[in-house]
């Protein structure tokens, strides 16, 4: 059996690894479905290490990395932000899951689920009352994740990849008051 690889809060000294995983992930989950063009226009600028820098530095950010118990090697990651949700999200005291993917060779192994709980816990320790998302319209497989997490579509909003003008489902999961 292969051992469940640790959860942790990412550092300054994850950037490098932690911005190569998000491209990497970002590329295997939505490469193949957008034009090529448009597609690195985003990536060129959402992955990029200076913008990570940022945004690691930035409280109102929290990223978790999950790393394999090798070589420490990142393996998946989420990205929780507290900010403003929208407009259609029900919590008085919401945070955003900008952020969770697994690098495909690692899938299978529930990762994805243990990242989701850990995501879960801290916005509970924090004291919101729900988690809100945006994902793709087209993607499936991780809108059924999120429904079997609780999270149910509560609106919409859109998303730009380069040029393209994308429609995200708006997903919330309130937690037990």
């Amino acid at each position: 059996m292969t051992p469940t690889p640790p959860i942790r809060p990412a550092t300054s000294a994850d950037l490098q690894a932690l911005a190569t995983l998000a491209e990497h992930t970002f590329r295997q989950a939505f490469a193949e479905d957008n034009d090529p063009t448009d597609f690195e226009a985003y990536v060129s600028d959402a992955f990029s290490e200076e913008r990570l820098t940022r945004e690691l530095a930035d409280p109102t950010n929290s990223f978790l990395v999950a790393t394999d118990r090798v070589g420490e090697d990142l393996c998946g990651y989420a990205k929780l932000r507290r900010s403003s949700a929208e407009s259609c999200c029900r919590g008085r005291n919401p945070i955003e899951l900008e952020r969770i993917y697994v690098d495909h060779r690692h899938l299978g192994r529930g990762l994805g689920a243990r990242l989701m709980e850990h995501c879960l816990a801290l916005a509970e320790r924090e004291g919101h009352d729900s988690v809100w998302l945006g994902v793709w319209e087209r993607n499936a497989r991780a809108i059924a994740f999120y429904e079997r997490w609780g999270f149910e579509a509560v609106g919409e909003h859109d998303f730009r990849l380069g040029t393209d003008l994308q429609r995200d489902l708006v997903m919330e999961r309130l937690f037990d008051s």
